[in-house]
């Protein structure tokens, strides 16, 4: 049994793993905590395989050089791939200092057993984890083979607990990187240009009792206090003046640009003939912002020729790689800490202003400067979704069964995260005096999880099959890594061709999907999610319509069914969701729940209301009042079933209800008013159009 990816790439047990003489256990995971809880979940882990009290572990923030590199903590992975790494490290650490407390004592190794790290015999105490700290045992590779504890032996793994992060958050203690004050900070803010494409007219001048920290067309201000510093930005704006030009296709001629626009064709997936197309529909997507409440920030300090970061990035070995090109300095000139900041799920700011913070801070040598984005700065200049165009075709046979499908997607790429490419994505390298060209966003390969074509492959049995997908190459708006990627317009796309294609053949939904599901997991998550919510025995009520939907999400992960329950009135309101998921082993069932809940409430919330607007210059929607996102009093009641399966792989649970829950909501809102959604949000404005 080889290592896994994770572990192979970080082998040393003492780079995950610390426990000290004074009874503590301190665990270094690569994966950072970004609202997911998943803190929680490994430090489950690592207290089961050790055995020790839940209490005793501590997490170790990720910081370069010293912590694991685990790439990006995305795309549901971080139980799946750190917590099965960190399973393995913390295993072979209790069998290590078993055996040679064994050897010490002469008591056979199997009659050692450990309680909360004391090392008892047949006769009591003859060592403790505390006792051996000092031996450099864990200086040593991971070896492969299997040494976790069964499913059945575990005692915390698999526990409902409570989230470890959550008090501190709760009662406002200082956790965040916007908390964090060092000796000596100064903060900064960013003058954005007033448009994509605008350049620098005329020399700008520095507003008085501030610094300017200029590097061709970046502008930032720094002063001893926020207050300054947001009274200087708004001085050096009006006094500051930009070419500009139009470089943007317009909001409303979007879907048609993409449709016209040069791409780059493929096939993903070729079986049987060429489908039939007896019906077809195209479903669009728009831009969406991440709209995190709390604003991204970093701090930075220099000190002679190295710079030292502190930053909520999903990726700071990733991160710190794009510093390194854009500041054209070693990699080894910077230190990337993790600090937590607001939750998001696919990749918004957090890098661009980690860039920002580094270039403002420059300015004041040994100071560490904070810098924070505006409103603005959030809502109109982080990465957005791509903008999708998705085909669905389909056609039954004699006998009312799927005879063929065809799914064609239309998007930008789906990745502009950090250290994938020789060009930095930091918003800022485009505007530095020797500037950088943007890089045009990329799609991950189909076999790890995809990108625009992710969950484009129906889950369904279809004898003839094809889809296919082409990539944008031309970005006027920059796009990047959103919850599920392009896994929430290709759901919504199959599962409403589904709906239709079952009244077609005159059968019900849940069974016209449950007669070609041939997977049984997925079919036992369906059957869950409409058992909760009553499918069998729903009657019809004026104004209200209920919907399902069901994926596994990129189809190599979780599985996830969702029925929605909406009320048609002068708007759509989303009332109730009922979810059921299989994530393999669920090591927090609480930590679980909280995900799929959080996900499907994302969804509702675009679904029903986000969209990016923006004239040919400028992104306009970049304020509350112009991006509205679900306030609490919409929230739908949510109900959660977990399918536990302790004995299989633990999946995630970050992502996998964010497409069903779109789909589910969609086919709701055609039972309850006959309109089939085409294009997002489900507003009365697009309601009518469809």
């Amino acid at each position: 049994m080889s290592l896994t990816a994770s572990l192979a790439a970080n082998p040393r047990l003492s780079r995950w793993l610390q426990i000290g003489s004074d009874g503590s256990v301190t665990i270094s995971p690569g994966k950072v905590e970004i609202g997911q809880g998943i803190l929680t979940a490994l430090s489950q882990i690592a207290a089961d395989e050790l055995d020790v009290a839940l209490a005793r572990v501590a997490v170790r923030a990720v910081s370069t050089p010293d912590s694991p590199d685990e790439g990006v903590t995305s795309g549901s992975l971080s139980v799946q791939n750190s917590g099965v790494a960190l399973r393995h490290v913390c295993a072979e650490a209790r069998g290590i200092f078993l055996q040679v407390a064994s050897q010490a004592s002469g008591v056979p190794i199997e009659a050692l057993r450990v309680e909360d790290g004391a090392i008892l015999g047949p006769d009591g105490a003859i060592a403790s984890y505390w006792s051996l700290a000092d031996r450099g045992l864990l200086d040593c590779d991971a070896t492969p083979g299997q040494r976790a504890k069964p499913p059945a032996a575990r005692r915390i793994a698999g526990q409902a607990t409570p989230r470890i992060d959550l008090p501190d958050k709760v009662f406002g203690r200082a956790r965040f990187i916007h908390d964090m004050r060092l000796p000596g900070m100064l903060f900064a803010r960013v003058l954005r240009p007033p448009s994509r494409c605008a350049t620098l007219a005329a020399d700008p001048v520095a507003p008085p009792g501030v610094t300017l920290a200029r590097d061709g067309d970046f502008l930032a201000v720094l002063a001893p206090n926020e207050w300054d510093a947001d009274r200087a930005l708004l001085r050096l704006a009006r006094d500051t003046t930009w070419a500009e030009k139009d470089s943007l296709p317009g909001e409303h001629a979007l879907s048609d640009w993409l449709r016209d626009a040069p791409d780059a064709p493929e096939v993903v997936a070729m079986r049987g003939n060429a489908p039939a197309a007896e019906v077809s529909a195209t479903f669009f997507r728009p831009h969406v912002a991440h709209a995190s409440i709390g604003l991204c920030c970093a701090i930075a300090r220099w000190q002679g020729d190295t710079v030292e970061i502190w930053s909520h990035t999903q990726g700071p070995y990733n991160l710190r790689m794009d510093l390194a090109t854009a500041l054209r300095m070693p990699e080894e000139a910077i230190l990337v800490h993790h600090a937590e900041g607001a939750g998001c799920y696919g990749h918004n700011g957090a890098d661009d202003v980690a860039l920002d913070a580094a270039l403002a801070a420059r300015a004041a040598p040994g100071l560490p400067v904070r810098l924070m984005w505006t409103r603005a700065d959030e809502l109109g200049w982080s990465p957005f979704s791509s903008a999708m165009r998705v085909t669905v075709s389909a056609g039954l046979d004699a006998a009312g069964a799927l005879s063929g499908f065809a799914v064609d997607v239309v998007s930008n790429g789906h990745s502009s995260r950090p250290g994938r490419g020789p060009l930095p994505t930091l918003l800022a390298a485009a505007n530095l005096a020797a500037p950088f060209a943007v890089p045009p966003a990329i799609n991950n390969a189909l076999n790890t999880g995809g990108g625009a074509h992710r969950n484009a492959v129906p889950l369904y049995r279809i004898p003839n099959l094809r889809v296919g997908m082409r990539t944008v190459q031309a970005m006027p708006i920059r796009t990047s890594a959103m919850r599920g990627l392009g896994a929430p317009v290709n759901v919504w796309a199959i599962e409403a061709m589904m709906d239709e294609l079952a009244e077609a053949a005159g059968q019900d939904a849940l069974a016209f999907r449950l007669a070609h599901l041939d997977d049984t997991r997925a079919a036992d998550t369906l059957r869950a999610a409409a058992e909760m919510a009553g499918w069998a025995t729903r009657t019809r009520r004026e104004g209200f319509g209920m919907g399902l939907g069901v994926a596994r999400y990129k189809n190599l992960g979780g599985w996830c069914a969702v029925v929605a329950e909406v009320e048609a009135a002068e708007v759509i309101r989303a009332r109730r969701l009922w979810i059921a998921a299989d994530l393999g082993e669920v090591v927090n069932p609480d930590g679980s729940a909280n995900q799929l809940e959080g996900g499907a409430i994302h969804a509702t919330s675009q679904a029903l209301l986000e969209a990016v607007r923006f004239d040919r210059r400028r992104v306009t929607s970049d304020a509350w009042e112009s991006y509205p996102i679900l306030r609490f009093s919409d929230v739908p009641a949510v109900q959660v079933r977990l399918l536990d399966r302790p004995e299989l792989p633990p999946l995630g649970a970050g992502e996998p209800s964010f497409g069903p829950t779109i789909a589910a909501l969609a086919n709701a809102i055609h039972d309850a008013l006959g309109i089939r959604p085409r294009s997002m949000p489900f507003t009365p404005e697009n309601l009518a159009a469809a």
